[in-house]
């Protein structure tokens, strides 16, 4: 039988175990710590004494893949969020971590951590005996656990199985379980690591898996969480207080319990200032270090992990959001994204981004009562259509009383319709079929169809304001008349209008799924775009279908490429941790219609912003002067009210629309905010709060861009 130090010990103080007892057992306790002690002994010695079995074969071998896994440890790490600048917008993480290397880490830092938390760590072969029979001596002879015995190194292992091998909550428990089994794997795997990495390398690792507290792990994240600095930086008090934190994270917070924090901090300093430390400190140092304050930073510096938290979120948040999804969509997981550590190079442009926030909130203050102004632009392209701006009146986040909403309205399908803007479909429809954006439509005052519903009577009337006769297929764009488009639906057929609308774009919004009534419904089968076929909803034509300010961004940036439809994406490039590129699987662009049809239903959007057409006011104020395709659109009841429009390089989108109860139209007064104000009517146009916010916004984004033509037809 093994005898040796730790059985004696522990047989001499069997007497005193037995008083234990009388004592409420604690000195019990500590027995089984002490017999624990001697089975991690004996296991460990058991290979050499019983010869390469195969059962220890099999033990060696699993301990050596696993030490393999912790010597090349590959922790979660934050992923960064860029915009098209590099400059950073958010982080996605589970635990806050910034991976450090060696040199990067102060040795005030080495002499903190191994001063109080193993300042034999350099000595010891991974399993500290002579530190673990000093600390059963004397938390035996005090009756209480008072010193512990881990090394650096079995925290490294407990810490790496824990926070960085676990994968949920039971494997968490079981890898910091208070057992003998684990105890003894922690201990094998420490002296493996022993043999295979350097003291330099384990302190490193150690220091890099850590927990500091605050969602906060390892030092580099520790460094800038509460002091705001580099870990190279840390000087003898902060590195202390780091060091101090490690032993309890939570009840050593420096924010919410300074005074134990300072005292635990001031007892580190001490310990390094002893002899026989490999980065001894002098008593002069120590005493000036205990007097420091904590210096601890408030707010803490640790960077916000979500969308609404993001730095920047009242502009960014809603592109945030919108990312995020997209990632999701294309197979990132949410773990994956916080875990992964990857750099995402997103296509937001700051500039734009600000520009359109700008205007969003001028036209339509942030806490306006109901009334909700969200924008997107995306750049046109044949190969991309590249998200630059996502932002409304509204901030991101949760709290509404502050005008936020963490509803991503810039990006979901909106439940009202865009009025006039789908007379663009109709219009696509007719050039596809052949027709010329100067040919003419009948425009009477009234038009009575049976066409549509099931062979019902459906009487139409333009908007006040809008003269009947004929005009030319451009003129009727920029002056909208209901009754020409019901006509000229007639003659290219609705199933024709709405296949052309998700050809340019509105793949989400026609592409949901609804019950029979048109709501929306993801049990059902049917789409949007198939209930209004069945149905036969010749209101089509007329806006009535809900939309998403994205797509409607979108579908002009299609018209922009000549035809061609891509997915608004908000993703330049991901690399992963090691700096690799990362490919993503994102839908292909496609031709949507033909160029000829593209260049065609561009001259006809030419005119909107021109004297006659319904922007043109809004243009005018805003001093806009480039080639323009442009509509408007506004519902029935004046609850919502659009404008989209393009240039060769950029398109937008605004949407202004009631977001609350009452759910009233909505009214306009010069110059001043809009208000609900009628259940049945109001003034709200395209032409008014959504043109206002698009010219400013766009003139900005186009400052220093050269002035292209639209293309001939």
């Amino acid at each position: 039988m093994f005898r040796g130090p730790m059985s004696m010990l522990c047989s001499v103080d069997t007497s005193v175990i037995g008083a234990g007892v009388r004592r409420g057992g604690v000195l019990l306790k500590l027995f089984g710590l002490c017999v624990l002690s001697g089975v991690l002994v004996a296991s460990l010695m058991l290979p050499a004494a019983i010869g390469a079995g195969a059962m220890v074969n099999e033990t060696t071998s699993a301990m050596s893949r696993m030490s393999d896994s912790l010597e090349k440890a590959r922790m979660p790490l934050t992923t960064e969020v860029l915009d098209r600048d590099g400059n950073t917008i958010a982080h996605f993480y589970e635990d806050y971590r910034v991976p450090t290397s060696s040199d990067r880490i102060a040795d005030t830092m080495r002499a903190a951590i191994t001063a109080i938390e193993d300042k034999r760590f350099w000595d010891h072969n991974g399993v500290d005996w002579q530190g673990t029979m000093r600390a059963l001596a004397t938390n035996i002879s005090s009756g209480s656990v008072e010193e512990g015995a881990s090394t650096i190194t079995q925290q490294y292992v407990k810490n790496y199985l824990v926070h960085v091998a676990a994968d949920n909550k039971m494997e968490r428990h079981d890898a910091q379980a208070t057992t003998i089994a684990r105890k003894l794997r922690e201990a094998r795997l420490a002296v493996e690591l022993e043999r295979t990495m350097s003291k330099d390398e384990i302190l490193t690792a150690y220091l890099n898996v850590v927990p500091f507290g605050n969602q906060t792990f390892g030092v580099g994240a520790a460094a800038q969480t509460y002091f705001g600095i580099g870990p190279d930086q840390l000087d003898i008090q902060q590195a202390a207080l780091l060091a101090a934190i490690v032993n309890a994270p939570g009840a050593l917070n420096p924010n919410t319990n300074p005074d134990a924090a300072k005292a635990r901090r001031n007892e580190v300093i001490e310990r390094m200032a002893e002899p026989n430390n490999n980065f001894r400190i002098t008593e002069e140092d120590a005493d000036r270090a205990k007097k420091q304050p904590l210096g601890v930073l408030s707010p803490l510096g640790r960077p916000p992990s979500s969308c609404v938290s993001a730095g920047g979120s009242a502009t960014n948040g809603f592109f945030c959001s919108y990312l995020r999804d997209y990632l999701n969509e294309a197979g990132f997981s949410d773990k994956e994204l916080e875990r992964g550590g990857y750099t995402i190079h997103t296509t937001m442009d700051r500039e734009a981004t600000e520009a359109a926030k700008k205007a969003a909130e001028a036209q339509v203050p942030k806490k306006s009562d109901n009334i909700a102004n969200p924008m997107a632009i995306v750049e046109p392209g044949q190969n991309s259509h590249k998200v630059r701006a996502l932002v409304a009146n509204r901030d991101y986040g949760n709290d509404a009383s502050k005008g936020q909403t963490a509803y991503n309205i810039t990006t979901e399908v909106i439940p009202y319709g865009s009025g006039s803007v789908f007379k663009i479909f109709t219009a696509a429809a007719a050039i596809q079929q052949g027709w010329n954006p100067n040919d003419t439509i009948p425009v009477p005052s009234e038009y009575t169809t049976y066409e549509f519903g099931h062979g019902q009577k459906w009487t139409v009337h333009n908007a006040e304001g809008v003269a009947s006769g004929r005009r030319s297929l451009r003129d009727a764009l920029a002056t909208s008349p209901n009754t020409g488009f019901v006509w000229l639906l007639e003659q290219v057929g609705l199933n024709n209008a709405v296949d052309m609308a998700r050809k340019l774009g509105l793949r989400d919004s026609l592409g949901r799924k609804v019950d029979a009534d048109g709501e929306s419904d993801t049990d059902k089968k049917i789409t949007k775009a198939k209930d209004i076929k069945r149905s036969r909803q010749g209101s089509f034509t007329l806006g009535v279908t809900p939309v998403s300010v994205l797509e409607l961004s979108n579908v002009m940036a299609t018209i922009a490429s000549d035809g061609t439809w891509c997915p608004p994406t908000p993703v330049e490039s991901i690399t992963d941790r090691d700096g690799e590129p990362v490919e993503i699987d994102e839908k292909p662009c496609e031709r949507a219609i033909a160029p000829r049809t593209a260049h065609g239903l561009a001259q006809g959007l030419a005119d909107d912003h021109k004297a006659g057409g319904t922007s043109h006011a809004a243009a005018e104020a805003a001093g806009w002067s480039r080639p323009l395709m442009a509509k408007t659109g506004t519902t029935q009841y004046y609850q919502s009210a659009v404008l989209v429009g393009a240039t060769p390089q950029m398109a937008g989108a605004v949407m202004t629309y009631t977001d609350g109860p009452p759910y009233d139209g909505i009214c306009v007064n010069g110059s001043a905010p809009p208000y609900q104000c009628s259940d049945t009517g109001g003034n709200l146009y395209g032409g008014t709060i959504p043109a206002r916010t698009f010219y400013p916004a766009m003139k900005k984004v186009h400052e220093g861009l050269p002035v292209k033509q639209l293309p001939e037809f």
